[in-house]
């Protein structure tokens, strides 16, 4: 035992027994710190201890609070387990921590880990909503927030965000991420990563270490089927997927989660490739990488592992350091290493990997890293976080349509019918991952509708279930007609419960489920046919091809799932205290079958033409989508005039090289508002295909009314870049087109030309195997 392995137990023991400790906050680690403090402590550990320090053992609760399985806590008091998942609360986390600090034969302190998605108790938007924002500054004080809360309750580690780009709304698990874009997912996964992790370093009380997931090609999954394969191709894969993963690795990530998907027939959890010639060796990833749920186990039904051992094999050499819930580790790395087939290299690498994260936490110095019971209280559920969800949550909504100015609602209205099967669901105003969120705590859009109205007769009608076509279970279609009639205007609230749109929650629709479009149907033309306004509210966690809606409906609002304060943030909109400026992150198809459909598709030789039968499209629906991305309404509105780039030629001799670009937005309506100004460009002609538009810039600015404002962009030349014929990242010579404007649609063009030399923006990654 070294002299400084001596004196780091030595420090554990008597900061467990309540001994003064170094105040982590006072003196940060620095990563050099942390270094030596990996290297000391790795080097008191036996064989089964360092592989304790990979295993994640799953907690759960019941009745009495936070349990784990039985053996757990004689696991930690042996040095045989690492960190925690889903065990929180300050009481709960400080006891387990004590038993491993104080009990331990080394005084190694654990790691709490929860899928912090979109809050701990006070749940902000889901993150696809939160990404309709077009503001990456509203996710990262969201994800700030939840950071405050989680580490007051004992978390040190959230597995989020997720990064995936999803192309196709059958999959559930879109909810999670930012849509189908790799610019604007990259955007958003930045944010989330300062949110969650802080500027003042991991030893900050409040820290938690992030995790980028799930690496790589998930959202890729054939059929929108969650846990299905996928398959990507190389130049796809550098040019769609992997960007925000990199633009998370930059932000300084923490820690990678590998996929479930299998990338050009090997799944992350085993590819060597992804794992350490990507991540490591060209990123130079130096932190820590988790399976996922039992990802290491279902290497053998995905037929590339005969046996656990295999697949503990398998999974240590290809890079996966830490095993969550499934035990492969614990049960088999140590045997594989005694026997030869896994070099001991491998796991001190993984573990010392553990013991440096722990380290840059400062757990090390105050293993209970600032919890009490009394932080816990004052953090969790903070009325300045529930203000802060209302705001992101009206900043999330998107206006699809307003005919006649059905929207705003006068509050002078004396009474309202709200109907459809969602507008008092509270479980399903929060969303899904809620493993510390309470249903008392939401709003649901009924009761922000009463409090905006309090002097009204606000009456409610559920009409029919949200998920059967059986129009009998409760009041019925009859009854919601009738009370639409009556009032002097109607709110429908309809779309998918919470565990519609999640992990295994794929649909093979996109449609409103059960007979909620039967009902939207009846109350509209009853409503319209008595000259009333009638408005609907979307709820749901995927796009949703509603194109009756889009044709009929007096307004039609996109409110995804808000979280907490879900009702107050969506009356803030229906009522005109909050003008709506939400845009799309995903294309909306008109009918599932034009699923995969995203903005920045390639060209092919017949685009189509409506006039020319032989060219690419549909003979049933049309082929452009319902609503394209980054679309949306305000209460007011906006044009745009002279897009011009900072000269018409450019020559980019470095990577360091930028064009400015300039575009004029007036806001030429009665109202304030804000307007999400778009910046797209194409790479007119190319040696391999290019998309027909790329979205390189976006900014979110307020307007008075009748205020013009010269909003600027600038283009680096890795905006301009592609993968060329040899891999290598390059900006070609030649034309190049611009748009800029209120979505993906946008009409106002420019032209400017890059001339010279092909400039060489980066090698050509490892080969792809």
């Amino acid at each position: 035992m070294t002299a400084r392995a001596t004196a780091l137990t030595l420090g554990l023991s008597a900061l467990a027994l309540g001994a003064p400790a170094a105040r982590a906050q006072e003196r940060p680690v620095t990563p050099a710190r942390a270094d030596r403090i990996a290297d000391s402590v790795l080097a008191l550990l036996s064989l089964d201890e360092k592989v304790g320090q990979l295993i994640q053992m799953p907690g759960g609760r019941d009745q009495t609070g936070p349990t784990v399985p039985a053996g757990g806590e004689d696991a930690v008091r042996t040095g045989r387990i690492g960190s925690f998942l889903s065990f929180w609360g300050a009481d709960a986390t400080r006891r387990m921590q004590r038993a491993a600090v104080e009990q331990s034969p080394h005084h190694v302190p654990l790691l709490f880990a929860l899928d912090v998605i979109h809050g701990f108790r006070t749940i902000f938007p889901e993150p696809l909503g939160e990404a309709a924002s077009f503001d990456p500054a509203t996710a990262e004080r969201d994800a700030r927030a939840a950071a405050v809360e989680a580490s007051a309750a004992g978390i040190h580690w959230t597995f989020a965000p997720m990064v995936d780009i999803a192309r196709d709304p059958r999959w559930g698990r879109v909810v999670e991420g930012a849509g189908e874009d790799p610019y604007l997912g990259a955007r958003f996964a930045e944010a989330r990563v300062r949110g969650f992790q802080g500027d003042s370093g991991f030893t900050a009380p409040t820290a938690l270490l992030a995790t980028a997931k799930h690496f790589v090609g998930y959202g890729a999954s054939e059929g929108g089927r969650d846990y299905n394969t996928g398959e990507i191709g190389e130049r796809t894969l550098w040019d769609v997927y992997l960007p925000p993963f990199e633009a998370a690795e930059r932000a300084g990530v923490a820690t990678f989660m590998a996929g479930f998907s299998a990338v050009d027939g090997t799944p992350p959890h085993a590819n060597r490739w992804l794992l350490t010639d990507v991540l490591r060796d060209r990123w130079h990833f130096g932190g820590l990488v988790v399976s996922d749920w039992e990802g290491i186990r279902e290497l053998m039904p995905h037929g590339i592992a005969a046996t656990r051992a295999d697949a503990a094999l398998r999974a240590v050499t290809a890079g996966v350091d830490v095993d969550m819930s499934d035990n492969v580790y614990g049960t088999d790395l140590a045997a594989l290493v005694r026997a030869g087939r896994v070099p001991q290299a491998a796991v001190d690498s993984a573990a010392r990997r553990v013991l440096r994260a722990k380290a840059l936490l400062g757990l090390f110095d105050d293993p209970y890293h600032g919890v009490t019971a009394e932080r816990e209280r004052r953090d969790v559920l903070a009325p300045a976080h529930r203000a802060l969800a209302r705001a992101s949550g009206r900043a999330s909504v998107v206006l699809l349509e307003n005919r006649d100015n059905t929207l705003p609602l006068s509050k002078a209205v004396r009474s309202l019918a709200v109907i459809g099967p969602l507008a008092d669901d509270r479980r399903s105003s929060l969303g899904n991952w809620l493993l510390a969120a309470e249903d008392r705590d939401a709003v649901t859009v009924l009761a922000g509708l009463r409090a905006a109205l309090p002097g009204a007769r606000v009456s409610y009608l559920a009409g029919v279930p949200a998920d059967t076509v059986d129009a009998r279970v409760g009041p019925g279609i009859d009854s919601a007609v009738a009370l639409a009639r009556a009032a002097d205007a109607t709110v429908l609230v309809l779309g998918e419960r919470e565990y519609m749109s999640a992990e295994a929650s794929s649909r093979s629709t996109l449609d409103l489920p059960g007979a909620q479009l039967a009902l939207a149907q009846a109350v509209v033309r009853a409503a319209r046919a008595a000259g009333k306004p009638a408005a609907v509210v979307l709820m749901n966690g995927r796009p949703l091809s509603t194109p009756w809606l889009a044709d009929s409906a007096g307004a039609l609002v996109e409110s995804w799932f808000l979280g907490v304060e879900h009702g107050n943030a969506v009356a803030d909109v229906l009522f005109g205290d909050y003008n709506p400026a939400g845009r799309l992150p995903m294309t909306v198809p008109r009918a599932v079958g034009q699923v995969p459909l995203y903005y920045n598709h390639a060209n092919t030789g017949r685009p189509a033409v409506a006039a020319d039968h032989f060219t690419s499209k549909y003979l049933d629906v049309p082929w452009t989508p319902l609503y394209p991305f980054g679309y949306g309404r305000s209460y007011t509105t906006f044009a745009y005039r002279a897009l011009r780039p900072s000269a018409d030629t450019v020559r980019f001799g470095s990577a360091r090289d930028t064009l400015g670009v300039s575009v004029e937005v007036t806001n030429t309506g009665a109202r304030a508002g804000d307007e999400v100004v778009q910046l797209y460009v194409r790479d007119d002609a190319a040696r391999v295909v290019r998309p027909v538009r790329e979205l390189k810039g976006f900014r979110r600015v307020s307007l008075r009314p009748g205020e013009t404002r010269t909003v600027r962009f600038t283009l680096r030349a890795e905006d301009l870049a592609f993968y060329g014929l040899d891999m290598r990242r390059v900006v070609e010579p030649g034309t190049f087109t611009l748009w800029a404007g209120g979505s993906s649609a946008a009409a106002l063009e420019a032209k400017f030309a890059v001339a010279g030399d092909t400039l060489v923006v980066a090698p050509a990654p490892p080969p792809y195997r």
